[in-house]
């Protein structure tokens, strides 16, 4: 599992890091400011290949791929991580080695997750606006969160031996002070 969990994430991170670069880099060339729909961001592309015959169904097929990869990518992990974390918090048996009929509250969330995801497409909300709003949510719940996290693994009545290194602890400061930055300048933005 561990191995596995190595590969997910230097693939998703490298997907990541794809996407930021690219879209940065074509975006601005183009003066693209706004991305309101998926094919907005297909259209995105377009400059990518524009010296190709048909560059439009190109920049359209070269999105469909790319949405469809990280979705085969990113549904089962997410989806999976929501299962294991109701799971853990209810004490339920969970693993993906065990059978439906033996952990049946994790395999039910694994699908009502997949299903959530699948019914947004359906009741008109916007993918892209729902990104945004997700990722704004995941940076201001990330501040607390990273604290707890800084607190928890620096005590040694708690983590024993397993205590945070000074680098560790050095790093996690960054990041809480970085992000906890980002929040407070976010939310005066947003009310002044």
């Amino acid at each position: 599992m561990r191995l596995d969990n190595s590969f997910g994430m230097i693939f998703s991170e490298f997907a990541t890091w794809s996407i930021i670069v690219v879209a940065a880099t074509v975006l601005h060339n183009s003066g693209v400011k706004n991305i309101n729909t998926a094919a907005d961001a297909a259209k995105a592309i377009e400059p990518l290949v524009h010296s190709f015959p048909h560059a439009g169904f190109l920049s359209k097929l070269i999105f469909s791929i790319g949405i469809i990869g990280l979705g085969m990518l990113a549904i089962p992990v997410l989806s999976g991580s929501a299962a294991y974390s109701v799971a853990n918090a209810f004490n339920w048996k969970a693993s993906l080695n065990l059978k439906f009929n033996k952990a049946k509250g994790f395999y039910i969330i694994i699908i009502a997750a997949t299903l959530v995801g699948l019914l947004l497409n359906f009741i008109g909300v916007n993918p892209v606006k729902a990104l945004v709003y997700a990722a704004v949510l995941n940076g201001v719940a990330a501040v607390p969160l990273l604290y707890l996290i800084l607190k928890i693994s620096s005590d040694e009545n708690i983590m024993g031996e397993f205590k945070s290194k000074t680098i560790s602890k050095t790093i996690l400061w960054i990041t809480f002070i970085a992000m906890g930055a980002a929040a407070v300048a976010m939310f005066y933005t947003i009310f002044n």
